[in-house]
C-alpha cells in the first residue's frame, strides 16, 4: 500500500477545523539576561483538530470510512486548511501573478510552487507540494499562459517545455491542500442520541509525503 493517498479529507468536516502552524524554537536564557534562540526546523508544521467539524451522522460516517481507508496513521492524505488554501490569501480566488515562481536563466525548466509570508528578507517561503488539480495559473513576464508547461499536482512542480528566457519573471496562482495524516489509531465515536453523534477529537498532523 502507498504511504500517501491523493484523496482529500471530507471537505464539509474540514471547514469546522481548528489548528494552524507550529514551530519549534529552543530558548536559552543567558546569565546576562539576554536570550539565545535557535529554530530547530526551517519549515513550520501544521496541526489540526477536525473533531468540531463533525455536525451530523453523515459527517461522522464520512470520517469513519475515510479513517478506515487510510488505516489510521498509516497513510497520509490531502487536507484543505480552511484558513489558508489560496495563493491570494484571505480565501480569494487565485491569480496568475499572486506568488513568485522564479526568474528565467535560459537553462532551468523545473520550478517549485511556493507561497511567501511577509515581505523582503524576513519573508518565509513555504514550498507548496499539493496544489489543487486544475487550479494553477502561471504567468511569464506578467502575461498569463497555459501552453508549453505541465503542472504536477502530486509534488507542486511546474515544468516548462523550453527554458524561460533569461530574466523572465515567472509567477503563479493556485489553491492548495496540506499533506497530513491522522495522529491517532483509535477513532473514538460518541453516539449521543438517535441520528446524532460526535467524534470529540480528530487530530491531524502535517507530513512530508
Amino acid at each position: 500500500m502507498a504511504s500517501f493517498s491523493e484523496e482529500r479529507f471530507p471537505l464539509r468536516v474540514a471547514f469546522g477545523t481548528a489548528g494552524g502552524p507550529e514551530r519549534r524554537t529552543d530558548i536559552v536564557r543567558l546569565s546576562t539576561g539576554y536570550e539565545n534562540r535557535n529554530q530547530r526546523t526551517r519549515h513550520s508544521w501544521r496541526r489540526y483538530d477536525a473533531g468540531s467539524g463533525v455536525r451530523s451522522v453523515e459527517d461522522l460516517m464520512a470520517v469513519l470510512h475515510f479513517f478506515e481507508a487510510r488505516r489510521g496513521r498509516l497513510v497520509g492524505f490531502r487536507f484543505r486548511d480552511p484558513f489558508d488554501f489560496s495563493s491570494a490569501g484571505g480565501g480569494l480566488a487565485p491569480g496568475a501573478t499572486d506568488q513568485p515562481l522564479g526568474i528565467g536563466d535560459g537553462e532551468t525548466t523545473v520550478f517549485q510552487l511556493v507561497k511567501r509570508y511577509g515581505r523582503d528578507a524576513d519573508a518565509y517561503v513555504r514550498p507548496i507540494g499539493k496544489p489543487v488539480p486544475g487550479s494553477v495559473r502561471i504567468a511569464v513576464g506578467g502575461s498569463a499562459t497555459t501552453s508549453g508547461l505541465v503542472v504536477d499536482p502530486t509534488n507542486g512542480t511546474v515544468t516548462f517545455a523550453a527554458p524561460p528566457a533569461v530574466g523572465a519573471l515567472l509567477t503563479a496562482g493556485f489553491e492548495f491542500d496540506v499533506p497530513v495524516r491522522f495522529d491517532m489509531d483509535h477513532l473514538a465515536i460518541n453516539v449521543a442520541a438517535f441520528e446524532a453523534g460526535d467524534i470529540p477529537t480528530i487530530p491531524l498532523v502535517e507530513v512530508r509525503p
